[in-house]
């Protein structure tokens, strides 16, 4: 216990890493995420757009890139995330890559959502003249929007182990912060209360995420 109090603004620097990368990393693959889903639900066969070249592509890049073990994508997309956020490794590198690899999965959570509107729906705003973008944003959409929000939270959690990983390449957040000077030093104390936190942001996550969804989904 003295260890921790010792180690305590180590703690709560590595806890808002934590949430610095979660949060940035949520930003990044959401949005990514949410275009690749709409790509992906206007251009199959029978959507809104149909694009038989546009959707076989990103059918093939969301499944090229969703399987690949999140350890190994780290060290692909670091010379990317120095291209782009001019480092390699750190907390931001890692919440880039992150969000880059968030981004594939959520793509398909959102199409996944999507199609599961009722078609009748989609039909009777057709017949009343709303075009292929209006359909998409004033009745697909808000339609999905309770299912979408409970995907969401489940990436959430998802980007929070994530991020323990993310050490690996100097991203330091909890996850680093219980392998360093807990498990690595046999400090018990200090591992737990890392783990503790993390457990928490995750609870926290879960019941917004459910709450949000049920109010939705009620209206």
């Amino acid at each position: 216990m003295d260890r921790l109090i010792e180690l305590g603004p180590e703690f709560w620097a590595a806890a808002l890493e934590t949430l610095y990368m979660t949060s940035f990393a949520l930003v990044l693959g959401g949005v990514l995420g949410l275009l690749i889903g709409i790509i992906l639900y206007v251009t199959r066969r029978g959507g809104l757009l149909q694009n038989a070249v546009v959707s076989t592509i990103a059918n093939l890049a969301v499944n090229f890139f969703r399987p690949i073990p999140f350890v190994i994508f780290m060290a692909v997309a670091q010379p990317f995330a120095r291209a782009v956020v001019g480092v390699g490794i750190g907390t931001t590198a890692g919440a880039f890559i992150i969000g880059l690899a968030a981004a594939f999965a959520i793509g398909r959570i959102v199409e996944q959502h999507l199609v599961s509107v009722s078609p009748g729906v989609i039909e009777a705003a057709r017949s009343m003249g709303a075009g292929p973008w209006r359909i998409l944003f004033t009745v697909a959409i808000p339609e999905s929007l309770g299912p979408l929000i409970l995907g969401y939270t489940f990436i959430v959690v998802a980007l929070i182990d994530m991020t323990a990983m993310a050490g690996l390449i100097g991203g330091g957040g909890l996850g680093a912060f219980a392998q360093i000077y807990g498990f690595r030093q046999f400090e018990p104390v200090v591992m737990w209360a890392a783990i503790v936190l993390i457990v928490v942001f995750v609870h926290f996550v879960q019941l917004l995420g459910t709450t949000l969804a049920r109010k939705v989904m009620r209206r």
